[in-house]
């Protein structure tokens, strides 16, 4: 579900160096590969999407397969391998990123595929240097992610340096020169990644980031032929103890320009100020996020993000509109009869000129029938209110998915 699967991006983050510190230790290359682990996930799943403007219903019976392999430590150095193999078993869906006037777009390709492959090290202090083809997910996805939500997920090839030698600081730089997007389009790229967060109380983070990228072509529809663009913020985000609750909040400054290139009008800001109470298995809280225009040429993108997490999950705002957003929204979540429930409620405006968007409301449940096994059924409505002109319309649209976690 998206708010726990935000909520959990950092702390899988924050768990990833001393889980691979972790790893069995291995006296040699051959007992590193025989005390290794099998990695294993199966995720069908069927899609529904109404949507006004289309001529027929899509509907999408997909299967993903992980399947790979992580050896133990030797001397410092791991290795992970893995496969990914999307299956559709029907056809009365659009798959790719082109419009289709039949059916609307399930982004869920055929895909067969090495999803991930590269080295760990970890002789250094405090560190792990990782090379290769990978998943990242960086704090809670919004600029950095995987995708995890599609079937194909975005893994990028390249380097990844993770530091800890400072009490409750992580520092990471990364540089990558290839990108595979969730339509398994692969991209030559130019991406740095400047990070650095700190714990400065449980559950309670500051983070400065800066994060650059040369691609002409990022895959969102801005009308420029060059979307090269450098993105630089501060986020914190927490939970304060006061009593038997947890006062939740979160404030977000980032700016975006262009970069190596890139087309001059990218000038755009983004801010998310949020606030909420947590008490036992349940909260609620209230948060505005706003991607800025830049006088209603461009909007503020997030190339790089998970953005299905964000402004509602129908993913009609995958690409920010010129004139921008602000996003204003209610979440709630609790667990009830062994089920973990969630619902948001939103009203989307533009930064620029005075447009409704519409609204949205989004609902979701998750069951765990085993530790391996767990079942979700999720629920998305956007209500068009301005009817805009073309391609830049945001119709009614009703999403529901049913899906089925197997993990090994």
């Amino acid at each position: 579900m998206k708010s726990w699967c935000v909520g959990a991006t950092a702390m899988l983050l924050s768990m990833s160096l001393s889980a691979a510190q972790e790893q069995p230790a291995a006296a040699d290359p051959l007992e590193a590969v025989t005390k290794g682990r099998l990695l294993l996930n199966l995720r069908p799943r069927v899609e529904w999407v109404d949507q006004d403007g289309k001529a027929e219903n899509a509907t999408a019976f997909t299967n993903r397969t992980l399947l790979g392999w992580q050896t133990a430590v030797w001397k410092g150095l791991s290795a992970t391998a893995q496969l990914i193999d999307v299956a559709n078993f029907n056809d009365t869906f659009n798959e790719g990123p082109a419009a289709s006037p039949r059916y609307p777009t399930i982004a869920d390709p055929d895909n067969t595929d090495l999803n991930q492959i590269y080295l760990d090290y970890t002789g250094l202090p405090d560190t792990r240097v990782r090379f290769g083809k990978q998943s990242v997910k960086l704090d809670n996805v919004r600029f950095v992610g995987n995708v995890e939500f599609r079937q194909v997920m975005q893994v990028l090839s390249g380097a990844m340096v993770e530091n800890r030698s400072l009490p409750n600081v992580e520092l990471n730089y990364a540089h990558f020169d290839r990108i595979k997007n969730v339509y398994a389009i692969q991209r030559q790229t130019d991406i740095d990644l400047v990070r650095a967060a700190w714990t400065w109380r449980p559950d309670n983070i500051l983070v400065g980031f800066a994060y650059f990228q040369d691609q002409p072509d990022t895959g969102q529809v801005t009308g420029f032929s060059n979307n090269s663009n450098r993105i630089a913020g501060v986020r914190a985000n927490g939970a304060w103890p006061v009593g038997t609750m947890k006062v939740l909040y979160t404030a977000e400054l980032a700016r975006q320009d262009s970069y190596a290139g890139g087309d001059g009008r990218i000038d755009a800001s983004y801010s998310r100020i949020g606030a909420g109470v947590g008490f036992g298995k349940s909260f609620v809280r209230v948060d505005y996020d706003r991607l800025g225009s830049n006088a209603g040429v461009y909007g503020f993108q997030t190339p790089l993000g998970t953005n299905h997490l964000f402004q509602g999950w129908a993913d009609l705002f995958l690409t920010t509109p010129a004139q921008g957003i602000r996003d204003v929204y209610l979440s709630a979540g609790t667990a009830l009869w062994d089920m973990q429930l969630i619902t948001e409620v939103h009203d989307f405006r533009s930064d620029f000129g005075s447009i409704h968007y519409g609204s949205e409301v989004d609902l979701g449940a998750s069951h765990a029938f085993t530790k391996q096994i767990t079942g979700k059924l999720e629920f998305a409505y956007f209500q068009e209110s301005d009817r805009l002109a073309g391609t830049a319309r945001k119709p009614d649209t009703t999403k529901i998915w049913v899906t089925l976690i197997y993990q090994w």
